[in-house]
């Protein structure tokens, strides 16, 4: 399957997740270092409309990928961004375009490699956000088997201990399935209970 239609489907799953998202629950920790959910929720949203300017030629300006306050309705705020970015994957040729992305530095990034790494955060912010409201979240395993290998292949080094690291250090493989060992491979565990820190 393609990896466009992948990230869709993983993208939609936390939609999903979001909507069952209460005003309530947005002081609650995730498995993200130092943010609560509402700041976990604003970089999700403001990231999908950062990697729909960046499949569109315009994503080397930084202040579009600042995050913004959540709104009121911050769950109909995150599904319009997702539905942003699926329709820009969704152009013809992006995958063969070039991605500015800051945070992976000064070159253009493949679009096709752009597109996994999107796939892969969204497949794990969704269960980051399920795990901070207590909510089952257990993805395809045809997503899981497909997100694996791009997983494997993030260096575990020094700079997963630096501030703003977008994933710890990697966790023992706990031998119950892909889906944890995918977590364990970014540093998660669903064993752990959730505290501000990754």
């Amino acid at each position: 399957m393609h990896m466009i239609e992948l990230d869709e489907r993983a993208v939609r799953a936390s939609v999903t997740v979001v909507a069952g998202v209460s005003p309530d629950d947005l002081p609650r920790p995730t498995p993200c270092a130092e943010w609560d959910l509402a700041t976990l929720l604003a970089h999700m949203t403001v990231q999908h409309r950062g990697f729909a300017a960046a499949a569109a030629g315009r994503g080397a300006d930084p202040a579009l990928w600042v995050p913004a306050p959540l709104a009121a309705d911050f769950a109909a705020g995150y599904a319009a961004a997702a539905e942003e970015v699926i329709s820009a994957f969704a152009a013809p040729g992006v995958p063969d375009r070039g991605f500015d992305v800051p945070e992976f530095g000064a070159q253009a990034v493949p679009g096709h490699m752009a597109i996994g790494f999107h796939f892969v955060d969204y497949l794990v912010h969704g269960w980051d956000v399920a795990a901070a409201i207590g909510s089952p979240y257990e993805p395809d395993a045809d997503l899981v088997e497909a997100a694996l290998p791009i997983v494997e292949a993030v260096p575990d080094d020094e700079r997963r201990l630096q501030p703003g690291a977008p994933f710890a250090p990697a966790l023992p493989d706990p031998g119950t399935g892909p889906f944890d060992r995918l977590l364990a491979l970014l540093g998660r565990s669903r064993r752990q209970s959730v505290t501000p820190g990754r």
